[in-house]
């Protein structure tokens, strides 16, 4: 059974698809975002899911793909933002490394713009992500492993604090 080198969560715009690239580059391995393997099996982007489907159905499915990720993935794992408010999610990453990547809400305002399509903030995007932010703040702490700030630092920075923080093994 293959397990993620290290699992990463955090808000939008945290940095987790950019600096989980730059990581599983750095580590030789792979990639995967739950949110880009959601759309594929859904074969629709998140949005359409959430407007077509339902927030229920973009869950449950997300659920599916998080726990065949964690069981098969050997690489570098990026969570989409809403995954650890499952439960049975928090306590299956707890068997692992998570990294939480935090981020002041001015950078994670600038980095999710209000031209993307992220259907939890649609109307007023600048409330809802501090709202957001400060919902989800101690369930990100609670799931970490480690956390890592992103504000004001390059992806190649966060990486290298990332890299600190595995285990010898797990330092290619």
């Amino acid at each position: 059974m293959s397990t993620p080198i290290a699992v990463l969560v955090g808000a939008p715009g945290s940095g987790k698809s950019t600096v989980g690239l730059t990581l599983a580059q750095r580590l030789g391995v792979e990639l995967m975002d739950t949110d880009t393997e959601i759309e594929t099996r859904a074969g629709k982007p998140i949005g359409d899911i959430f407007l077509e489907d339902g927030e229920e159905a973009f869950r449950a499915l997300e659920r599916k793909v998080v726990e065949w990720a964690l069981a098969s993935h050997a690489g570098v794992l990026a969570l989409g933002g809403g995954a650890v408010l499952d439960p049975g999610t928090r306590d299956d990453i707890a068997k692992h490394h998570v990294v939480y990547l935090q981020v002041e809400f001015a950078d994670a305002a600038k980095r999710v713009g209000i031209d993307k399509a992220r259907p939890l903030l649609a109307g007023n995007p600048r409330a809802k992500l501090r709202k957001l932010l400060e919902e989800r703040l101690p369930i990100y702490e609670g799931v970490a492993s480690h956390t890592v700030t992103t504000s004001g630092y390059h992806p190649e920075e966060v990486v290298d604090a990332i890299v600190g923080t595995l285990p010898r093994d797990r330092q290619r």
